[in-house]
């Protein structure tokens, strides 16, 4: 793994009492497209993509990336998290550590999916880098995101402009 040190990528399937976070596959196509196109998702993320121009672009099989996990339940992907290296981040607060993502399809918000995921993939995190300080940037309107940082234990570094709107940066300190 290039981005987060030298654990092996990928990983074996995560599994959690109700989740697989794996690689992405084939089959996932088409909901990495609406991930991309949802105008729900896109709320905090700078707006939807168009579908068609997702339709051409999106790959048979989706990039597979060191950090990037596609979260499934019940043979079906539902969201994505991702961990990497924030290098040129936007605050100096956050340059150089590990950084978690996350979007889920609407329809999986309001289950604890996010979390559980989340909670999973920080494990994982901790059992290859232990003691690795987590960042995690959400936009202060996005009331669900700024829960879910606070249930996984991320506590706020700073407030900045960007995209037009308020950010919050939080960390996580490394278990």
């Amino acid at each position: 793994m290039t981005d987060l040190g030298p654990a092996a990528w990928p990983p074996a399937p995560i599994r959690t009492e109700r989740l697989v976070l794996r690689e992405p596959e084939a089959r996932g196509r088409a909901a990495f497209i609406e991930l991309l196109a949802s105008p729900e998702v896109g709320t905090y993320l700078g707006g939807p993509r168009p579908r068609d121009e997702l339709e051409r672009e999106v790959p048979g099989v989706p990039e597979r990336w060191p950090g990037s996990f596609v979260v499934d339940v019940g043979g079906s992907m539902i969201g994505q998290i991702l961990l990497r290296r924030a290098t040129g981040h936007r605050r100096p607060a956050a340059t150089g550590k590990a950084e978690l993502g996350y979007v889920f399809l609407p329809q999986a918000w309001g289950f604890g999916y996010a979390a559980e995921a989340c909670a999973a993939a920080l494990g994982w995190l901790a059992g290859v880098l232990p003691g690795e300080p987590v960042v995690l940037t959400t936009q202060t309107a996005n009331a669900r995101s700024m829960r879910l940082a606070a249930k996984l234990g991320f506590t706020e570094v700073e407030r900045f402009e960007a995209y037009g709107a308020e950010q919050w940066l939080g960390m996580r300190s490394g278990s």
